[in-house]
């Protein structure tokens, strides 16, 4: 299942739901980050920006990863792209990074918009995870714009 996170910008899911090509082009998505390093790439259409960063919950994802993640969802949303980021089960990693996201973007703090996020929806955000982005995103926030 898709969800809008942030208006009409930015969008989570679940793998599935990021290999739905119907459901992608009905949204008008024009980009996905496919965050699920337990499933295999999507096949999608020429037509769709995909970039794939194949992250873990718990935790072991290198600092270059999060931050490349970070930094290519970051700059599809300010480039007024209709993103889809999805991992497994859109529960843990998509939240987490979309939050990250929104957050160096909106310079509201990440704990708020992650709750924003989450509430009224399942979710099941893996703490190990969490403290990963979230120490890659202080150090984010603090550089120089």
């Amino acid at each position: 299942m898709i969800r809008a996170v942030d208006s009409d910008r930015l969008f989570i899911g679940d793998a599935i739901s990021a290999r739905d090509l119907r459901q992608l082009y009905d949204l008008e998505l024009t980009a996905v980050v496919d965050l699920a390093a337990n499933e295999l790439p999507a096949q999608l259409g020429r037509d769709l920006v995909y970039c794939r960063f194949p992250l873990h919950d718990d935790g072991s994802n290198s600092e270059h990863l999060i931050r490349s993640a970070l930094d290519c969802i970051t700059s599809l949303i300010h480039n007024a792209h209709r993103t889809l980021v999805a991992c497994s089960a859109g529960m843990s990693r998509s939240p987490v990074l979309a939050a990250a996201a929104i957050s160096l973007l909106s310079r509201e703090p990440l704990d708020a918009v992650l709750t924003r996020i989450v509430a009224d929806s399942p979710h099941d955000v893996s703490p190990a995870l969490f403290s990963s982005v979230a120490s890659i995103h202080a150090t984010l926030m603090d550089a120089p714009a």
